[in-house]
């Protein structure tokens, strides 16, 4: 689903007035629609202008679920046209907006921070907390997506190779808490943030993540924590390797056995608690930190340069790896896996985007069996021809532990330095950070309408049951 680029001041009037809307707010509205850009300043006065006026035009419509055809089909107009005109305002100023926000890119901000900005800085832009927060409190199926704005935000953002990159390097900085907690580690041995725990073995540090209730999904309470214990993991001068698996779960098939994961928590998706940036907030969180390493305030990781601190991840897959937990495998250096463990990347079935799998699959399965598994979800058992592609080597279920300490072993015999030079070296070929921000820009617009779309719900519903979950 796209917005219309424009359309005549007839065509835009048509599904407001069927709807009753007062003629002369339709007229005003309609009329005032900017079709050109111009000076920053006077575009941020005219375009803020016409947002606000469909803001009050939009309000004056009931409540998603209370709507009528026609009245849904006004609200589906007013959102169109408006978002066409952020489109037109980010072609021409995402760089002035994003200057503005940074200081001159002085200073870092996530990107949940610099939607926050973008709000106050061209009123209209981009959804104030007070918006995100009163939909935050509904259903999924009853939202409007006034979270779509910071997509197409970001998408203008990343899509720019200065601004893109800036903001890569924020978001690669160690959260402001992961100094302490490494620290910690570096005491202790050990972390237990809840949802990640860590745990020193020699000179490999093995990350658990654990959401036992739900199958170790990943949600809106679980992404922080990880991406903090992805820095710690990263950050330890004390071992050489880190390791990925999952831990033991609740539910009754699987009750107190490990598991990799089951990607997003379907359960909160369809109860309105995932926010759209939580998917930005991933891949250019955690997922991008194992895939690369951690920035410094003074330099952004770099391939070229030799810049970063990073180390070598391995997963070690159990039962299975769905969705996101699929995607985490297309970062690591070397996956081990339970033969009995699949593998699914399941999209087709929620509607949305499998992260940047899109762009990643394809150099480990070839492009058809990537688009099999993304668009038809072709499930890839790991002990299987095409499981092989992923996974580098497969066990017996009883011997995962042994197996670990023996890849761990075999992978830095030769030296830390070794093997970050040879992951390096594989990345700058592979995955430069022009492509991944390109990826990124793609995946941050087509998400954030994926992420409102109506066939998400009736996928969940279908497919799922999600109608009978409750949290």
């Amino acid at each position: 689903m796209t917005p219309p680029t424009g359309g005549s001041d007839d065509d835009l009037r048509a599904p407001l007035s069927a709807a009753g809307l007062p003629p002369s707010a339709v007229e005003e509205w309609a009329s005032s629609t900017p079709r050109e850009t111009t000076a920053y300043e006077a575009d941020t006065g005219l375009y803020g202008a016409f947002w606000s006026r469909s803001d009050r035009l939009f309000g004056s419509l009931p409540e998603k679920p209370k709507r009528n055809a026609a009245e849904a089909a006004a609200a589906s107009a007013i959102l169109s046209v408006a978002r066409a005109s952020r489109e037109r305002f980010l072609v021409a100023h995402a760089g002035r907006v994003y200057d503005a926000a940074t200081a001159g890119r002085s200073r870092f901000l996530r990107a949940d921070e610099l939607a926050r900005h973008a709000a106050d800085l061209v009123p209209g832009l981009s959804p104030t907390d007070r918006q995100v927060t009163a939909e935050a409190k509904l259903d999924q199926r009853d939202k409007d997506g006034v979270e779509v704005d910071q997509g197409l935000l970001l998408a203008h953002v990343l899509a720019d190779s200065r601004t893109g990159l800036h903001l890569c390097h924020a978001s690669l900085l160690p959260r402001p808490e992961s100094a302490e907690l490494a620290a910690r580690f570096a005491r202790e041995g050990c972390l237990d943030l809840g949802a990640a725990r860590l745990q020193r073995q020699g000179n490999v540090v093995v990350l658990t993540a654990s959401n036992p209730r739900f199958l170790n999904a990943e949600d809106d309470t679980t992404l922080d924590l990880m991406e903090a214990a992805v820095d710690v993991a990263n950050l330890d001068r004390a071992s050489a390797i880190a390791v990925m698996r999952g831990g033991a779960v609740d539910h009754p098939r699987y009750a107190g056995k490990p598991v990799f994961g089951a990607g997003i928590n379907l359960t909160h998706l369809y109860r309105g608690r995932i926010p759209f940036l939580w998917y930005l907030r991933r891949e250019l969180g955690w997922m991008h930190k194992v895939l690369r390493g951690v920035a410094t305030p003074e330099r952004l990781p770099d391939d070229v340069q030799g810049v970063g601190v990073e180390k070598p991840w391995v997963a070690a897959v159990e039962a299975f790896a769905i969705g996101g937990h699929c995607q985490a495998l297309l970062c690591m250096d070397y996956t081990i896996a339970a033969a009995d463990a699949f593998m699914t990347l399941p999209a087709r079935k929620e509607g949305i985007i499998p992260g940047l799998a899109n762009m990643r699959l394809p150099r480990f399965t070839g492009d058809r069996i990537a688009r099999q598994a993304i668009q038809y979800e072709r499930r890839l058992p790991c002990d299987s021809p095409e499981g092989r592609l992923i996974c580098d080597e497969v066990v017996p279920a009883a011997e995962m532990d042994g197996a670990i300490r023996r890849v761990t072993a075999g992978l830095t015999s030769a030296g830390a330095v070794g093997a970050v030079g040879n992951r390096r070296a594989f990345r700058v070929a592979q995955e430069p950070l022009d492509l991944f921000l390109r990826s990124c820009a793609v995946y941050a617009r087509e998400q954030a309408y994926c992420h409102f779309s109506p066939a998400l719900i009736d996928n969940l519903e279908r497919n799922w049951g999600a109608a009978d979950r409750r949290l």
